[in-house]
């Protein structure tokens, strides 16, 4: 079963829990608060279910703050899959019905992502607020088609990532905010050596690398690196297994980055992430990935990669806030985070293409 997959990796089918949720003065996102506010919970259908589009359902379903209006896949087989971990909920295979009949006011984009413009574009002409997996898409130039469609503040467009929402990373912010200018960030964002059997062609820059890069357009709030380079490392038979990247920027800091397909069978089986800061007299790392409980018995297993947990008793985790914070701004009560605007989005994937165009990309 799909879900045992998720109960292996410390997450758990998830149950509504309540309809009517009290705002807390908790937010760490760099925005104004709100307290006492209450609000419905927000109507939210997701399209797309693949590994991450089934969690994005599991976790929404456990949201006091969200109620699962219905599902989008391409094949009945994959609906009829998902009755089995949550029966009723309303599922199509026709996006234009889904939007028709559905009474979502929301929605989540997890689909492939060559269909995330096209459907993201249906959405938003349809007048609905999108939560879109990250990237918009594998192309700058329609990435950029959406543009007309995106309100002032990105307020009908939040672009999904959970590395945002991650507890340790939202701490890592508030502390660099007091304790001055960052000096030098270091990110490295290691993977199995089997994805480059398994995954032919998949480049860690766009698979992994990214992520650190979206991190660090959060702690220099959106500056503009002035020096881009990239440095690629290739098995004997040519496939890409390490991308080392270097940004700096005009008096700031300078960041390094390296992401490859380089662990071996011992370790996690996610790899494993680093993140390191330094300022005037301070230093931070954090290490979210994987989290930190062991088990042991015939050999030594990581039983939680990430922070995400679907629970019965209400989600937690990284994608759980992500989603309160999408409800959050679908309600007007707070605008989308610093990293998560569909500019924001657009900035990575500018970076990302200097960072190619610099001279050491793939040949």
């Amino acid at each position: 079963m799909y879900l045992d997959t998720f109960l292996k990796e410390g997450t758990s089918r998830s149950t509504l829990a309540g309809n009517e949720f009290l705002e807390r003065d908790d937010d760490t996102t760099g925005a104004h608060t709100v307290t006492g506010k209450h609000f419905t919970p927000v109507r939210t259908g997701v399209i797309g279910l693949g590994r991450f589009g089934k969690l994005h359902a599991l976790t929404l379903a456990g949201l006091a703050e969200a109620e699962l209006a219905g599902i989008v896949a391409r094949r009945p087989e994959s609906l009829r899959e998902f009755d089995t971990l949550l029966p009723g909920v309303p599922g199509w295979t026709d996006l234009d019905r889904a939007i028709a009949e559905s009474d979502a006011e929301a929605w989540i984009v997890a689909c492939t992502t060559a269909a995330h413009v096209d459907v993201t574009r249906r959405l938003l002409k349809a007048g609905k607020t999108v939560l879109l997996e990250k990237p918009i898409s594998g192309d700058l130039e329609e990435a950029r088609s959406l543009e007309p469609l995106i309100e002032a503040n990105s307020a009908n467009l939040m672009i999904g990532h959970i590395v945002l929402f991650n507890s340790e990373f939202l701490q890592l912010c508030d502390e660099a905010q007091t304790r001055g200018p960052i000096s030098y960030i270091d990110c490295v964002r290691h993977r199995p050596a089997s994805i480059v059997k398994d995954f032919a062609g998949e480049n860690p820059l766009h698979a992994a690398m990214v992520h650190d890069l979206y991190a660090t357009q959060v702690l220099v709030q959106r500056a503009e690196p002035s020096h881009f380079s990239l440095q690629y490392h290739r098995t004997p038979t040519g496939a890409i297994d390490l991308a080392s990247a270097r940004l700096s920027w005009d008096n700031g800091p300078v960041a390094t980055f390296a992401a490859s397909y380089l662990t071996p069978s011992g370790m996690p089986p996610r790899g494993f992430d680093r993140m390191e800061v330094f300022g005037d007299g301070w230093a931070s790392r954090i290490s979210p990935n994987p989290r930190p409980i062991e088990l042991w018995s015939e050999q030594a297993e990581w039983p939680m990669a990430l922070e995400i947990r679907a629970d019965p008793a209400g989600a937690s985790g990284m994608m759980a806030e992500e989603q309160r914070r999408f409800c959050r701004v679908v309600r007007g009560l707070q605008p989308v985070p610093v990293g998560a605007t569909y500019g924001d989005a657009i900035q990575v994937q500018e970076w990302m293409d200097r960072l190619e165009r610099s001279g050491k990309g793939p040949a």
